[in-house]
């Protein structure tokens, strides 16, 4: 029974990793399907609508796409606990059903070529001509343009889920120490004693505040208002650091609550463990106040030295910090000052949250594969004899005429592709937050609202076609990626 067990949990695991590598391989296939499904849409001239049925099953792609992230936005809008990986496989999932949503809006972007062309008589002069070429588009055409509404579409979603996450990872990692504050991480006497003198010969001018640690017992705490707040421990001059008021009323046998709320003063319970029985814990309650931070989204729990050493609990240096209101740490004095302590003492400079930027190595190639669509698009559409005559004829051959069609050709396709795209993209990174903030942690976080980037999606979707036509301005007139008519 065992070994049948075993096997299950076997065939099990496999499963999930196929599972898993199939929504991984059908995000890029079902982008790259809606690009195909564009071309095969393609009407062979202007006056030949897209076929009807091909419009209907788009529309339920898309339809179907719409609901994968939205039931997986709803299944996860709990603030819970979710198992390993939870969120991820639903994020994937929902990734899955994006792309879906970009398959079924393929043969839409063939008939979003040809709007321009119906209203052709209201557009301004220069844009009629490329309105009514890109209306006659050949499949090239359709395939660029959907190449940008995917690429869009992607760098859209993208913007808002990192957005989201930026948000509640911002607001759940509060920083250690003050803005600019230099800190030396020790362990042991010892290691304080050596940071402290490399300290004094490298700063000598700046008072060095030390905090400590728990070190033979532990410390726990009991309020609930200060459920992951982490205990400060140390003398006056730790106080007037974390209050940033030197004269901060100070009492060996007083915690001090720093923070912007008004809590007032509250006892303090205070759990701690020595060399009792296995699972017991002794309990100590001292008064507390609270006061104000220097700085309004801090809140530290200062606990005096001498209320633990008399309860027996064993401490140790942990921190030494240079404040930040009495000396600005250079970047050239934390290099040398490592220099001296060596790697196995760190040392930091704080410089509060630090949003990450990984979202760049997905959103820089996807404007740039746009780009490339955008020219691909308008790069086939010249190709034709008789267009070549017609565009000899109402330029005159003038070369600036010429780049001047071409500009606007390309403003035109990328303008239709990034409208499609944002649209998409946005839908779907709304959708996608939910999942993109899950928690898969057994104390989980409350959701923080965030501000979805709508300045960054418009300045995409006006900017990017205004330099999708400046990159074709650049180029010759006629050059770009052709398709020769059959």
């Amino acid at each position: 029974m065992r070994t049948i067990g075993r096997v299950g949990e076997d065939i099990a695991g496999l499963i999930w990793l196929l599972g898993v590598l199939l929504a991984l391989l059908s995000v890029p296939a079902l982008a790259g399907g809606s690009v195909a499904l564009a071309m095969l849409s393609a009407p062979r001239d202007r006056r030949t609508p897209v076929q009807g049925s091909r419009l209907m099953w788009g529309a339920v792609l898309a339809v179907v796409g719409l609901a994968v992230p939205a039931r997986i936005a709803w299944a996860t809008h709990e603030e819970r606990f979710y198992k390993e990986l939870e969120p991820g496989m639903l994020m994937l999932a929902g990734m899955a059903g994006g792309s879906l949503l970009l398959l079924g809006l393929g043969p839409f972007v063939s008939w979003a070529l040809t709007l321009p062309d119906r209203f052709a008589v209201r557009l301004p002069r220069p844009l009629r001509l490329p309105a009514r070429r890109l209306a006659g588009h050949q499949p090239g055409t359709a395939g660029g343009v959907a190449m940008t509404m995917v690429a869009t579409a992607v760098a859209t979603a993208v913007m808002i889920v990192a957005a989201a996450q930026t948000a509640q990872e911002r607001s759940f990692s509060p920083s250690q120490a003050p803005y600019g504050a230099l800190v030396v991480q020790v362990s042991s006497d010892e290691e304080a004693r050596v940071a402290r003198a490399a300290l004094r010969q490298e700063i000598p001018s700046a008072p060095i505040v030390q905090s400590e640690g728990t070190g033979k017992g532990y410390l726990l705490y009991f309020h609930n208002d200060l459920a992951g707040v982490d205990p400060h421990i140390g003398d006056q001059a730790l106080l007037g650091y974390l209050t940033g008021d030197l004269s901060t009323p100070y009492d060996e046998g007083t915690a001090v609550l720093v923070t912007s709320e008004d809590v007032g003063d509250i006892p303090l319970d205070i759990g701690y463990s020595l060399d009792t029985p296995s699972g017991e814990t002794l309990r100590r309650s001292i008064p507390a106040i609270a006061v104000k931070p220097a700085d309004p989204g801090r809140t530290d729990l200062f606990i005096p030295a001498k209320v633990l050493r008399d309860l027996g609990v064993g401490l140790t240096p942990n921190r030494l910090i240079i404040d930040p209101a009495f000396h600005r740490t250079s970047a050239a004095e934390q290099e040398r000052l490592d220099r001296r302590l060596g790697v196995g003492t760190p040392s930091y400079v704080e410089r509060g949250f630090e949003a990450s930027t990984g979202w760049l190595f997905v959103f820089v190639p996807m404007i740039l594969l746009a780009l490339v669509g955008a020219l691909v698009a308008t790069g086939s559409v010249a190709d034709s004899l008789r267009w070549r005559r017609v565009l000899l004829r109402v330029t005159g051959g003038s070369g600036v005429r010429l780049r001047s069609y071409a500009v606007c050709r390309t403003w035109l396709a990328a303008a239709c592709g990034t409208a499609l795209g944002v649209a998409a993209g946005a839908a779907t990174g709304l959708l996608l937050a939910w999942p993109g903030t899950a928690a898969d942690r057994y104390d989980p976080l409350p959701r923080v609202a965030f501000d979805t980037p709508w300045l960054p999606i418009a300045v995409l979707v006006v900017g990017f076609p205004l330099l999708a036509a400046a990159l074709a301005a650049l180029l010759p007139p006629g050059s770009g990626p052709r398709v020769r008519p059959s």
